[in-house]
């Protein structure tokens, strides 16, 4: 009784800790030149970020022309023919902030967060960025090798990482999603700088982007501040390209074995999801909680614990403006097989689709949710992404402070609902990854079939 006394009382705290904490101020417009600007006033802490979001990832890319996007992340930071080649970040670091960027399928992201008496340092930075980045033979040819060293460690040499190339190309093959934001190397090389230049004035303009200032500001100053360095700036003339993603008809589960440079092997799991922010997007991404969220999640409890057969299983919501997926990723303990593991993976899967959620399982992954929801919120660096991502994937900024209602929707039958709709055989793609030494060389095979012959 006293458990479930403090299981009430935990409920009711979070739900109003969680309303309360969903409160987030900001005021948004547009310049003449089509940059939509949201600012966001927190005086508690002595810093701001300044960010701007431009509305081009992957997706956007033509074919023979991929790793656009993620170059571009890359050769921003050249300079300006202010700023020499090189100082970007020293120049900020010099300030005492810190900076970065980070590239989607759908999006582009820089920002930097600086002692609030920076923030003219900030918006100057992100201005000359966007009005005259340098575009020229000597950045390309210096990013090309930071690139391609990023693309050895972080998906060659690295231990399963080509899962997301994979999972796309098999999932969303024929589509602008069929690539990942790496993109292609020959792509890159074969490239002019023209090619460059105009990906450039397409893409990196004011009717393509949006300010967010989030932290310690005067909006009033920061209002001068934002016409003063990004008033000038001329709106783009060029068609900005938006590819409509449709997912591509699948016979039944696609099935791959992908030989990688590992120890252990694994099986990948990718069901394809609808497009973020759509009412099912919303159940799917309570399900990952309910399977994976946590030590009492059901992967851990059964897979891990109690039957031992798995070292790690874990749902990773990839979600994409025009779709996604739902990733279930599990490596085998030793002594079972992948084969194995992905049967009772599809089990635990089966459940969710068959049996409903009992009511206490429920309200705890709703109070995990809600958790997770509010935890996110806690610095101006989240709430300014936060606030760009609403306004660019949903048009709606006030979502920052409602979205979680959308969860709150979700049912016990929903759940079920979309389990049954999405994990099936003709939405799923099925990974298995297998170290290099098992991968039958040529003149094996060779062997083995004159051996066969006799």
């Amino acid at each position: 009784m006293i458990g479930k006394i403090r299981y009430l009382l935990g409920l009711v705290l979070l739900t109003a800790v969680s309303a309360q904490a969903q409160n987030i101020q900001f005021e948004e417009y547009e310049l003449d030149n089509g940059l939509h600007v949201i600012l966001h006033q927190d005086n508690s802490t002595p810093i701001v970020t300044v960010s701007v979001l431009y509305h081009v990832g992957s997706k956007n890319e033509p074919p023979g022309r991929t790793g656009f996007a993620h170059f571009f992340e890359h050769l921003m930071f050249e300079g300006s023919p202010n700023i020499k080649r090189g100082e970007y970040f020293k120049i900020i670091q010099a300030a005492g902030g810190t900076l970065n960027a980070n590239t989607s399928n759908d999006r582009t992201y820089y920002y930097e967060t600086l002692p609030s008496n920076q923030l003219e340092l900030g918006l100057y930075m992100e201005s000359e960025r966007m009005l005259h980045a340098k575009i020229d033979s000597t950045g390309i040819a210096t990013q090309k090798e930071v690139v391609k060293e990023e693309k050895r460690s972080g998906v060659d040499n690295r231990p399963y990482g080509t899962i997301l190339i994979e999972m796309l190309k098999n999932a969303y093959g024929g589509t602008n999603y069929e690539w990942a934001p790496i993109g292609s190397f020959e792509d890159i090389d074969a490239a002019t700088d023209q090619d460059f230049v105009d990906f450039y004035e397409t893409f990196y303009v004011p009717n393509n982007a949006t300010l967010t200032i989030a932290g310690d500001i005067d909006k009033k100053e920061a209002k001068k501040l934002v016409e003063m360095y990004f008033g000038e700036i001329k709106r783009g003339t060029k068609d900005i390209p938006r590819p409509s993603i449709t997912a591509p008809k699948l016979d039944g589960t696609v099935e791959a074995t992908v030989f990688d440079n590992i120890q252990v092997p694994a099986v990948i799991q990718g069901y394809r999801m609808p497009p973020q922010g759509t009412e099912d997007y919303y159940a799917l991404q309570m399900l990952t909680q309910l399977l994976s969220g946590g030590q009492s999640s059901r992967f851990q409890k059964e897979l891990v614990d109690e039957k031992g057969m798995a070292l790690a299983v874990q749902s990773i919501p990839l979600a994409l403006e025009d779709g996604g997926l739902f990733i279930n990723f599990a490596l085998p303990n030793q002594g079972y097989e992948t084969e194995d593991l992905a049967k009772e993976v599809d089990k635990l899967i089966e459940e969710v689709k068959t049996t409903p959620i009992p009511e206490r399982e429920f309200q705890k992954l709703k109070n995990q949710i809600e958790n997770n929801f509010v935890s996110g919120y806690g610095s101006v660096q989240s709430i300014a992404e936060s606030l760009a991502n609403y306004h660019v994937y949903f048009d709606d900024t006030e979502l920052i402070n409602t979205e979680i209602e959308r969860y709150r929707k979700v049912t016990r039958e929903d759940l079920m609902r979309v389990a049954k709709k999405y994990f099936v055989p003709e939405n799923k793609v099925e990974l298995t990854y297998r170290p290099k030494a098992e991968q039958e060389k040529p003149e094996d095979s060779k062997l083995k079939k004159e051996g066969g012959n006799r």
